[in-house]
């Protein structure tokens, strides 16, 4: 039973995996093509190149990835790797298969700049799916989950600082304003894609001061099922002594218990945190 529910886990997230990557290439052939930029990705790296090489930018995508996602491999771990391998190889399957259906494919929205902004907004919804399930759709955002990992950067900045050099590319072939867009799309690219990972992975950090003690520790405890924290604490303006319950809840628990501390102590003393990295650091 449990070999076949994990047989089912892979299956799910092989849908998942392709769902993303169908988002990315979709972002990448009928918005980032048409619009001639170099907006944060190798596909725009290979855009430009497709204009010195005469092979299609499926094939310059596969090649630039390969490299990129052997690096990928050794530093970023197994799991890591092996999804990301099958993303690549995925990636450019998909654009091929666009360049079939869709040959000569024009401007959806006959101005480039809503081809760069629909690009960042479609492509940072496939990508914030490929981070959150630890994988990639490789080339640069390979280089940002590096850069994530051992310099404890932001996905997003990451991927903005990574594919600054791929937009100036872009000043290899098109005009100024090209440049321009390139460079503008790739730094909100960065902006969007941290909204979207960090609105996934938000939790909140609550701080309480109540009566009911005891059966909010309880209700933290048995209902939420999460941990809390109790910490001794005075009052500045009469000195008198409080315990503080702090817990760390997602979106739906937080709901759980706003509801059950304004049902027990709605004069309960409550402060709020947004809580976007948590880390455990063992002793060594």
């Amino acid at each position: 039973m449990k070999k076949q529910l994990n047989y089912v886990d892979i299956i799910k997230e092989t849908v998942v995996l392709t769902w993303a990557v169908a988002i990315i290439a979709a972002a990448v052939y009928f918005f980032l093509v048409p619009s001639h930029t170099s907006v944060s990705s190798i596909s725009g790296l290979g855009i430009v190149l497709s204009n010195f090489v005469p092979i299609p930018l499926s094939a310059i995508t596969m090649v630039l990835n390969v490299v990129l996602l052997i690096i990928g491999f050794i530093t970023c771990g197994r799991e890591f790797g092996i999804k990301t391998v099958y993303t690549s190889i995925m990636l450019p399957v998909f654009i091929g298969l666009f360049e079939r259906i869709f040959p000569d494919m024009g401007s959806m929205t006959g101005s480039q700049e809503l081809d760069v902004l629909s690009y960042v907004l479609v492509v940072s919804v496939g990508l914030s799916i490929l981070f959150n399930r630890n994988a990639s759709s490789g080339g640069l955002d390979i280089v940002a989950k590096i850069m994530n990992k051992y310099l404890h950067m932001e996905l997003g900045k990451a991927m903005s600082l990574s594919g600054m050099c791929v937009a100036l590319s872009a000043a290899l072939v098109y005009d100024k304003k090209t440049v321009v867009l390139s460079i503008l799309g790739t730094y909100f690219n960065g902006l969007v894609l941290d909204h979207f990972i960090f609105d996934h992975n938000i939790k909140r950090r609550v701080c309480i001061i109540t009566k009911k003690e005891e059966e909010l520790r309880r209700f933290i405890i048995e209902e939420l099922h999460s941990g809390a924290t109790i910490y001794e604490s005075i009052g500045a303006y009469n000195m008198q002594k409080r315990n503080e319950i702090i817990t760390i809840v997602d979106k739906t628990e937080y709901q759980k218990l706003m509801n059950f501390i304004n049902n027990q102590d709605p004069k309960a003393f409550v402060t709020v945190y947004n809580v976007s990295d948590m880390r455990y650091q063992p002793k060594k």
